[in-house]
């Protein structure tokens, strides 16, 4: 096949660009910037534009398909281009499911938890040596890219994002997969740009169960009160099983997981980690994996990038990144933290950088969310606020919603780089909650702090 990428940059999507590649395909794409690491990737696979930006001229009837990213309008010239010559145009998800349709689907949603799960399910297949398709929103330990398609793999697993698809196709990707066995981990909402209301955002999930083809399956996590109503009021007919949070222990700063066999240490720590540790075992049951080899193979996972990352650590004192924004990921992650490091001051650290945390309407959902942390910070740039042409943001605003008389809150970085610089980290665990990078925080010198 002879596939043409509009906005092949994105994370997602030149992931998939590669994929195809690696698959046989004849990739071509055009986008009108391209950062790293995206563009060593593809210039590595001979598939970096020349050029940045739009060329008409690379629209032929020559091309089988089009993959249409979320980076282009729906003005896009290229787009225009292919809309005229009426040729086959895909979204990200429809693209996937065509490749994956004559596959048993594994879709694994929720507002949080995503990820992580996925990443556990693929690291176990890994361990075991069974390939599998997959396509996850994270680089993993072991894994070259973030997509994988063949044609010989049975399974292939599928991260159920609820973002729109495409410029021209405003469903969620999750709708387009067509689960055969699904996961839902928790709903708590989130993207308010797309989803004004809560209602909304939660029917969007109620779709998805109806959307598992008729007698597959879904693990939903039962102590999720809203995953619980959603799942258990669907009509359609799949077989629904619960999950919850197994027993653990943390004992010196070390979690032990409760087993058959007795306690396992394991790497990853925090409520919501291990709860999310019993959904990914019940989807590699589905998919052949047995009980013992599955706690085997998830002694030995560290986390997925970027989700409560270790950056440094020192003889008392650690330090943790954390791609956490949502308020519901935000106190998650928190008490998390704190649970591990229950006799060391916590001090978190969190950044409002997305347009639903930088909503003076949305600000509200995240009271309580710092409360765990001994010491809690916020900082967040007019500036973005502005280039999101979103209403200002006031420090008293931020103060009220968090419901926390000693947070600090800081709107320039030097200031919030300078309290850093000053904090004394003995004896303390340090958690760095952003999808930003704190107008420009450098993160090496910050780890010489802790080391």
């Amino acid at each position: 096949m002879n596939v043409h990428f509009i906005a092949i940059g994105g994370s997602a999507m030149h992931n998939l660009a590669l994929a195809l590649h690696n698959k046989g395909y004849q990739v071509t794409g055009s986008d009108d910037t391209i950062f790293e690491p995206s563009k060593s990737r593809l210039q590595t696979k001979g598939l970096l534009p020349e050029n940045f930006g739009w060329f008409p001229e690379k629209i032929s009837e020559n091309l089988d398909a089009i993959v249409l990213g979320m980076h282009a309008k729906a003005d896009n010239p290229e787009l225009l281009k292919a809309q005229e010559l009426d040729l086959k145009i895909y979204s990200y998800p429809e693209f996937l499911y065509e490749q994956s349709k004559h596959k048993t689907r594994v879709v694994i949603g929720g507002s949080h938890g995503k990820t992580t799960i996925t990443s556990m399910i693929l690291h176990v297949m890994h361990y075991h040596e069974k390939d599998v398709d997959y396509m996850v929103g994270a680089q993993l330990e072991g894994f070259d890219v973030m997509v994988k398609l063949t044609d010989d793999n049975d399974f292939i697993v599928l991260e159920g994002d609820e973002y729109l698809s495409s410029p021209i196709d405003r469903r969620p990707k999750f709708h387009l997969y067509k689960p055969n066995i699904a996961l839902l981990s928790g709903i708590a909402w989130d993207h308010i740009n797309v989803f004004p209301t809560y209602e909304n955002y939660v029917e969007q999930f109620s779709i998805f169960v109806d959307s598992i083809v008729r007698g597959g399956s879904i693990n939903y996590n039962e102590e999720d009160p809203e995953v619980k109503r959603v799942v258990e009021a669907s009509q359609n007919t799949i077989r629904k099983i619960a999950y919850q949070t197994p027993e653990y222990t943390v004992e010196n700063g070390e979690t032990l997981l409760e087993t058959p066999e007795g306690a396992l240490p394991i790497e990853i720590f925090g409520k919501h980690n291990l709860n999310n540790l019993a959904g990914a075992k019940w989807i590699c049951q589905h998919m052949g994996i047995d009980e013992d080899d599955f706690f085997e193979a998830i002694a030995t996972f560290k986390g997925a990038s970027k989700r409560l990352e270790k950056i440094a650590e020192g003889q008392s004192s650690v330090a943790y990144k954390d791609f956490a924004h949502s308020p519901s990921k935000v106190m998650a992650t928190t008490n998390a933290v704190k649970e591990q490091y229950a006799n060391r001051k916590v001090v978190a650290c969190l950044e409002l950088h997305t347009y639903s945390s930088l909503n003076a309407e949305f600000l509200k959902e995240y009271k309580g969310a710092l409360d765990a942390a001994d010491v809690a910070v916020v900082f967040y740039s007019p500036h973005a606020v502005e280039i999101k042409k979103l209403k200002e943001v006031t420090h008293e605003q931020i103060a009220t919603a968090f419901e926390r008389d000693d947070l600090i809150i800081y709107t320039n970085p030097d200031d919030f780089k300078t309290f850093l610089f000053e904090q004394n980290f003995d004896n303390s665990a340090l958690l760095l909650m952003s999808s930003g990078n704190y107008g420009g925080l450098d993160f090496n010198a910050l780890k010489a702090l802790v080391e």
